[in-house]
């Protein structure tokens, strides 16, 4: 039985209520219910600044821009995240296929997939929901 996004094991609990106020319509469904924005539509797909990514949920530093590719996907991909303690991975067996969902390690916000076709050094593709992140500049 996977772990559900709203498990009590996660360090970071809000009520749906407490979700629901801070994050939009699509942060919400994304992180919270495990959608998808459609390719090409998030606002980090093609985003190429230097800084950090990080959860929309609860602030955590997930990917360094300095990771990020473009995959041709239409999503933000990175090759690795900041460190494996940040990300949990679950499988995942909706819509017919078997994939390696990748969630926020603290809060349990889903961001997305991450699968073995990615460029050196980890040979990864973490494809990661723009309305899963928030984007922090390097200052």
């Amino acid at each position: 039985m996977t772990k559900p996004i709203n498990d009590p094991s996660y360090p970071v609990q809000k009520s749906d209520a407490e979700w629901r106020a801070e994050l939009d319509t699509m942060q919400y469904q994304v992180a919270r219910h495990a959608a998808t924005e459609r390719a090409f539509s998030g606002k980090y797909w093609d985003h190429w600044q230097s800084g950090q990514y990080n959860c929309v949920g609860c602030g955590t530093p997930l990917f360094e821009a300095e990771t990020k590719f473009d995959a041709g996907c239409g999503w933000p991909s990175y090759w690795a995240p900041i460190n494996s303690e940040v990300v949990e991975r679950v499988v995942d067996q909706s819509h017919g296929m078997v994939r390696v969902e990748v969630r926020c390690q603290r809060c349990g916000s889903h961001l997305g997939h991450v699968f073995p076709d990615g460029p050196q050094p980890t040979g990864e593709r973490f494809c990661i929901n723009s309305a899963a992140i928030d984007f922090a500049p390097k200052t």
